[in-house]
């Protein structure tokens, strides 16, 4: 998956300054609405939500539309990446391919996620850290208010195995870029035949396997690009972590399963890099005619969760537009 490290490593080396370490952290925004952070906070729970009820309606379809094309058999493409891959382990694509199709219903039903954006402030330019994004407040319509959580997440946790979660860059590539970033997957594979016939089929098989999943849930058509989102991405039928709970909910009058993410040390000791006290670094709130309320209730809720100088962490946005 060539297109997400290099995404990932040029987000993290933005923030960081120098080439990402185990130890790097990124900052990402959560924007949503003040009720769902106020949940969040006190229940130390993310919620993660299938896809098919989230705003951009051609979710996990956009990408699957999109791979469809890499593997349509007039593509030459489609041939020299089946071959590469057979030349390393013979039958590998095929079980790949075929586990895929076998998932992919599943993956368009059953696949659910949470979205955070980058929030990269440099010393030129501070302005995100200070206010927000304005396109993401407006991306927040109606009369509720609206907040941005700002988490502090590391390059690298165990704490993303034990959930059986991908965090993942979202990639909005144009067909030719993808085109492009298909035969690099294959160029890849051809210089790299005497390291994968060392690994077993299985793993093979399973790597690629998951460069198809990733692909179909994490590609967005480019009109989104300004959000510059990230995903958490949870499969709970294809594998389910015992750390994940769900539930069932109402949100926006559509009753719905809900998985919670847990951001609790308190759950298990492995997820210690992810303890909300531990992530949390800032509060934005949101273009709003009643920022000082919101201010002592936040401040309140984080207080009461463990965040130390929690006064210090709300920041009121203050962008004059209609709320």
């Amino acid at each position: 998956m060539p297109e997400f490290m290099r995404r990932r490593r040029e987000a993290y080396r933005l923030q960081t300054g120098e080439e990402p370490r185990p130890g790097a952290i990124l900052r990402f925004a959560h924007y949503t609405s003040a009720t769902a952070a106020m949940s969040i906070i006190a229940e130390k729970r993310m919620w993660m939500r299938n896809t098919n009820c989230m705003t951009d309606y051609s979710e996990i379809q956009h990408g699957y539309a999109e791979l469809l094309k890499l593997f349509h058999k007039e593509n030459p493409d489609r041939q020299r990446f089946l071959e590469a891959i057979e030349n390393c382990s013979p039958g590998a694509a095929t079980q790949a391919i075929t586990l895929f199709d076998k998932w992919f219903e599943d993956t368009r039903l059953n696949t659910y996620i949470t979205s955070m954006s980058e929030h990269l402030v440099s010393e030129q330019d501070a302005s995100e850290d200070l206010y927000g994004r304005l396109s993401m407040w407006r991306a927040f319509g109606g009369n509720a208010a609206r907040v941005a959580i700002i988490f502090k997440i590391p390059y690298q946790t165990p704490a993303a195995i034990a959930l059986n979660i991908i965090f993942s860059p979202v990639s909005y590539l144009t067909e030719p870029e993808i085109q492009d970033v298909f035969r690099e997957v294959i160029g890849n594979i051809n210089r790299e035949q005497e390291f994968l016939r060392s690994v077993s089929q299985h793993e093979l098989v399973a790597t690629v396997f998951i460069m198809l999943i990733s692909s179909v849930t994490c590609l967005k058509h480019r009109g989104f690009h300004e959000e510059r989102e990230w995903r958490v991405v949870y499969a709970p039928m294809r594998q389910s972590s015992p750390f994940i709970t769900r539930m069932t909910r109402e949100v926006a009058g559509v009753p719905q399963p809900v998985y919670q993410l847990p951001l609790d040390k308190s759950v298990s000791p492995i997820l210690k890099d992810i303890d909300l006290p531990q992530m949390f670094d800032r509060l934005i709130i949101g273009p709003s005619p009643y920022p000082w309320p919101i201010y002592q209730a936040f401040v309140d809720i984080l207080t009461r969760a463990g965040v130390p100088d929690a006064s210090e962490r709300v920041w009121a946005s203050r962008i004059p537009i209609r709320a």
